[in-house]
């Protein structure tokens, strides 16, 4: 019999622990399913098969569905490759480019494996095992793709390994057709494809030499000598609109780059450029290439006429030319130059405001004062005008005002004389 309280009223017994009794299962439970549904979707790639003991059977649920003919069977979903860019235990695991992917190495010969590596000239050596297994590491990254620079483990020179996102890319037969229209270009001012490997999940590598020297970019941000300044920017310019003209007329059916801008343009050995990321957008589906064209707008190099239009055209490519242009000749330093007179960082990529300078002759407003005394100390001043006004006048408003690569590549001829 339960006591009685002061009132007579008896107490009601006390269940202690009842209510963690309930509680702690559900919210393990729940955890659990958010946990699942978190990683799943994110771990992909590691085949688990070789690592589990023989006798651990795989739940069918981590199986991958068979296509009807037998292949795939009893494998592994890949559900465990992208944290290995996270998580330096997996390492040791897996192969340094196959698991930054998700890509599982196929045996040359061996189902679709011999069948996905398509090469060019140049890359006759390249295997897929080779390529998924040599070890790399990132130099860039964009929303579509992600560039490695990869040092091939048989001894041959490193190379550049582009991986284009599935979810950004066509599908493997229109990829296929593309990266043999993009491996058909051969020129000095271009750089070549080598090999092109799409993967059984839809994963597309792009395997180009690798260039030491780096981006225009990059030379452009760690300075030139003021005395060869003027020589050096008139044999660049020259290399990249002959590149642009191959691209443009020198083929079959022409390449629109899309993309173009100083960081998409590598210096070789010898210093001469070679333009790289052509027929990217033929790999791309319309997500993709939507993304590519926002991000060349953010930083300038769009022409005006992109907003309305969906697909870049050679004269979209030469007003990106003529940023390149104007961006050569720019200041190093105009980015910390606000509020002295001098173009801002957002100036030096609105091609307007170069235009207005160069009308009202105030050059040394928007470039480097040391490049204009040098020009007038060697006797070309003139020939400065007449490089602003080519840049200026491939960034016209209107595309049909704007001068194609042959009439590029006289002028830069005259102006280089």
């Amino acid at each position: 019999m339960a006591p009685a309280t002061a009132d007579g009223a008896p107490d009601e017994p006390v269940h202690k622990g009842r209510t963690n009794t309930i509680l702690l299962p559900i919210l393990g439970v729940l955890f659990a399913y958010l946990l699942y549904r978190y990683l799943l979707p994110r771990f992909r790639g590691l085949r688990l098969e070789d690592r589990l003991p023989f006798r651990l059977p795989v739940p069918a649920c981590l199986r991958r569905r068979g296509d009807g003919t037998g292949a795939g069977r009893g494998a592994l979903l890949p559900y465990f490759a992208p944290i290995a860019d996270r998580l330096g235990a997996l390492q040791p695991y897996l192969g340094p480019i196959a698991e930054r992917l998700g890509v599982v190495p196929v045996p040359h010969g061996a189902g679709h494996g011999a069948d996905a590596l398509v090469k060019f000239p140049g890359g006759e050596a390249l295997t897929v095992a080779a390529i998924l297994e040599a070890p790399g590491e990132v130099v860039a990254k964009s929303s579509h793709s992600t560039v490695y620079r990869a040092a091939m483990r048989s001894g041959e020179a490193a190379v550049l390994l582009r991986f284009v996102r599935p979810a950004c890319a066509v599908g493997p037969d229109e990829a296929t057709a593309a990266a043999r229209r993009i491996g058909a270009v051969s020129h000095p001012n271009v750089v070549p494809l080598r090999a092109v490997y799409v993967g059984p999940r839809g994963e597309k590598l792009l395997v180009h030499p690798f260039y030491a020297a780096g981006s225009l970019h990059r030379f452009l941000q760690e300075g030139i000598a003021d005395s060869q300044r003027w020589n050096i920017i008139c044999k660049l310019s020259l290399c990249i609109a002959k590149g642009l003209d191959h691209l443009h007329t020198g083929l079959e059916k022409p390449i629109i780059h899309g993309n173009l801008k100083t960081s998409n343009i590598l210096l070789d050995a010898s210093s001469e450029c070679r333009i790289s990321d052509h027929g990217l957008y033929l790999l791309l589906n319309i997500g993709g290439a939507h993304e590519m064209l926002e991000t060349a707008a953010a930083q300038g190099y769009k022409a005006p006429e992109l907003i309305k239009m969906r697909d870049a055209t050679r004269e979209s490519d030469v007003y990106s030319f003529g940023v390149v242009l104007l961006e050569m000749l720019a200041q190093k330093d105009s980015a910390k130059n606000d509020g002295d007179g001098a173009p801002s960082s957002r100036d030096i990529f609105l091609p307007a405001s170069f235009k207005n300078l160069v009308l009202e002759r105030k050059i040394s407003d928007a470039f480097s004062s040391d490049l204009v005394r040098q020009s007038r100390k060697a006797g070309n001043e003139k020939k400065l005008n007449a490089f602003f006004e080519l840049a200026t006048a491939c960034c016209s408003p209107s595309p049909s005002l704007r001068p194609n690569t042959k009439e590029i590549i006289r002028r830069l001829e005259e102006i280089a004389k």
